[in-house]
């Protein structure tokens, strides 16, 4: 056992404490994991005896007390400790970390390390490639020594207390590629010297008190002479003012967030040239003038202009205010245009006659055709032509404004997938081909009954697809088709994942070939972000209360939607985390409707019960004795989900057992003993214990609702518009307690 040189447990869900002498009864340790289990108490002290330790992963446990010393380690290259109890203990880890002169990374998020990052942290091993403190209590100023870390790829101090300045010497870590500042008390400037960092992939400092000028002097920056790979770029929420510079738009940036700041002036028009642009928030800030009229600026799930109250639009297809019709615009010398009298033209005065008696009209028909059919006056056929006819004279009138030569009235624009003449076309099995590297398992991200889902790019397309290949030699795989075909056609939402185009033909062998291509999104799903750990956990993936509350808000919007909008109505029938896309912002997309039903009423018949999809923990518990398909069966779904986000446990969970599911296991806790079920990484974003006052406005409601929703008889559920008016109500009580983030 002494000869032991790797040590994994990790991911084993094991308790206790680490054995104090660990280090000494394993000097010739090589790699200790531990990660992702409930291992408690501190950290061995005897750690710094196993002076061969390269690896040190005791990540995600119930781990709490100081960091002890581990600068005996000269081999050390990984170290991380994220998601535990830790303190800092006026951080002496860290100074004596000097003599890991190997180490490339050192990850302590989300623990309670708090004081002054001290000066030391330059003095780390200049090799160190990632430095992570996100979600931390760290306070003071960032140390200007951190510049000389000049090898950094992956710099996180977000979420935390951080005040002051951004050092100008982060211009000295040239190699830097990932930079969070995200949701401190930073003030000042943003350094022009950040440009220096020439190998930049993304940058947040969002949720500070940043002032001043977008540094807009960067054509003499070797970062733009050869060409920028900036990626993704926020400086939302801060205090950022003046015009955005014509040197700050890079044609490969895909993500730009400036919103709610105080900038002005015209919207550049280097956005019309950033070909690759999939997400553009300049909402609530100071712009002014018309906006451009490209297909891209009118694409309303991508660019956000709300709360520019002196932009316009010169076009009818984009919702902002025409151009002349703001209050600007509409104003003449001495408010002339207030007093002058209004002048309708004879034709409006038709028309406004016109349509309230031809509207009474079709009403009395209606009810007339209606009458005879029951009373059987006419046969069915005989109705049906009549409304035939009906309907003519109805569409008539509604073209009567056109031939009026009056302006058709506004409808709402709604977003349609570019499914053959959109900028996605039809694609081709040869383009997918292409794409997936001939279905190569190094694009293949994940598997569901039906098919395959495959990353790819296509050669005319630079943004990254998510393509799901049908098996169509697996039962229901041509049903999974069709219904998602259908609901391509019949659903219109901002949190439906709809398909962006199709491939139907033939493959090489001359088989036939069925695939779906969707927009690919960069959080995965919901599942991933909770159970991290059963995907090669990665540290970062942490939900607070505020986007739980937020993403339950969305995917109940999408079932209202469905159940009550949609006619006939759809249920999904599998709704579970995996199914559930997040987009770049955490938005909450309803996937896989592979298993969905439309309920046509006088098409129901038992024998489509033997259809039934779902997913064991979620399926409704009456579909397993006869009954037939309701969208009562997606509430209880959506009941069990909400229980599962605010534990962190699936409903198949061990802790499960003897016919226990996690209704009763949560029921019986609620309400009084609800905080010890509690998920913990869901306080990580407050760096507290919730109090009474948060568990009765905010965390009951939500499980009470969780409960009421995963009910055993259907009756006693509610419906999803019920739902969703409960879940924005407890939005807005989480919003009162403060400024956070959803």
């Amino acid at each position: 056992m002494s000869s032991l040189t790797y040590f994994s447990l990790g991911n084993n869900r094991l308790v206790g404490q680490i054995p104090s002498d660990i280090g000494n009864s394993l000097p010739k340790l090589q790699i200790l994991k531990f990660q992702n289990s409930k291992f408690e108490g501190q950290i061995p002290t005897s750690l710094s005896n196993a002076t061969n330790l390269i690896q040190l992963d005791l990540s995600n446990n119930l781990m709490h007390g100081s960091i002890p010393s581990l600068g005996l380690l000269a081999n050390l290259n990984q170290v991380r400790l994220g998601k535990n109890s830790l303190e800092a203990d006026h951080w002496a880890f860290l100074a004596s970390m000097e003599n890991c002169t190997e180490l490339i990374e050192l990850s302590l998020q989300w623990n309670l390390l708090d004081g002054i990052l001290p000066s030391s942290v330059g003095n780390i091993s200049t090799n160190l490639q990632a430095l992570v403190l996100r979600g931390n209590q760290i306070s003071g100023r960032i140390p200007s020594t951190i510049g000389k870390l000049h090898n950094l790829y992956i710099l996180d101090l977000s979420i935390n207390k951080l005040s002051g300045q951004i050092p100008s010497t982060i211009g000295n870590i040239s190699h830097l590629g990932h930079f969070f500042l995200d949701d401190n008390n930073l003030s000042g400037n943003i350094p022009i010297s950040i440009w220096q960092c020439t190998e930049l992939l993304e940058f947040n400092f969002s949720i500070n008190d940043l002032s001043g000028l977008i540094p807009s002097d960067l054509s003499s920056s070797p970062f733009y002479s050869r060409g920028s790979t900036l990626l993704v770029v926020d400086f939302s929420h801060n205090n950022l003012t003046g015009q955005i510079p014509e040197s700050f738009g890079s044609n490969n940036m895909q993500q730009v967030n400036l919103s709610r700041n105080e900038l002005s002036g015209p919207l550049p028009e280097f956005f019309r040239r950033m070909t690759m642009l999939e997400l553009l928030d300049l909402s609530y800030n100071n712009f002014e003038g018309p906006i451009p009229t490209d297909c891209f600026f009118q694409n309303t799930s991508a660019v956000f202009l709300e709360g520019n109250k002196k932009l316009y639009s010169k076009s009818s297809t984009v919702s902002f205010p025409i151009c002349g019709s703001t209050s600007d615009s509409t104003k003449s010398n001495n408010g002339a245009s207030l007093t002058k009298k209004i002048h309708l033209p004879l034709r409006v005065i038709v028309l406004l006659i016109l349509v309230p008696l031809l509207t009474i009209l079709l009403f009395l028909v209606s009810w007339v055709l209606v009458t005879l059919w029951k009373r059987r006056v006419f046969s069915f056929s005989q109705c049906s032509d009549l409304f035939k006819r009906y309907n003519y004279v109805l569409n008539w009138c509604s073209g009567m404004p056109s031939m009026l030569g009056l302006p058709q009235p506004k409808r709402r624009r709604v977003p349609i997938p570019p499914s053959n003449n959109g900028t996605l076309k039809k694609v081709s099995y040869s383009d997918i081909i292409k794409a997936t590297n001939w279905f190569s398992s190094n694009h293949k991200i994940s598997s569901t009954q039906t098919g395959s889902i495959y990353v790819g790019r296509f050669k005319s397309e630079k943004r990254l697809v998510a393509i799901k290949v049908f098996n169509l030699n697996q039962p229901g795989a041509y049903e999974s088709y069709f219904i998602e075909c259908e609901v391509l056609r019949s659903t219109r939402h901002r949190n439906i994942m709809r398909p962006l185009t199709l491939c139907s033909t033939l493959d090489h062998e001359n088989h036939e070939f069925k695939a779906l291509i969707f927009k690919f999104m960069v959080n995965g799903s919901l599942e991933r972000w909770l159970h991290s750990e059963q995907h090669n956990g990665i540290p970062d993936r942490v939900l607070c209360l505020g986007q739980r509350i937020s993403i339950a808000t969305d995917v109940a919007t999408a079932l209202d939607y469905i159940h009550n909008h949609v006619m006939p109505p759809l249920v999904h029938c599998d709704l579970k985390p995996s199914n559930i896309l997040l987009d770049v912002d955490i938005t909450a997309l309803l996937g896989d409707f592979g298993s969905a039903k439309f309920l046509f009423p006088d098409l129901v018949s038992p024998e489509s019960l033997a259809d039934i999809g779902g997913t064991i923990g979620y399926i409704a518990p009456e579909y397993g004795m006869g009954s037939q398909i309701s969208t009562g069966g997606d509430v209880y779904s959506f009941g069990v989900l909400l229980l599962e986000m605010l534990t962190g446990k699936q409903p198949t969970d061990d802790t499960f057992a003897d016919g226990v599911s996690i209704h009763n296991f949560v029921d019986s806790m609620f309400p009084d003993r609800v905080a010890e079920i509690l998920d913990p990484y869901m306080t990580h974003e407050e760096h507290q214990v919730y109090t009474a006052e948060w568990l009765e406005a905010c965390i009951k409601p939500l499980v009470a609702l969780g409960l009421s929703c995963s009910m055993v008889s259907p009756k006693d559920r509610p419906g999803m518009q019920d739902v969703c008016a409960k879940l924005c109500a407890v939005k807005e009580t989480f919003l009162q307690f403060g400024d956070f983030s959803l």
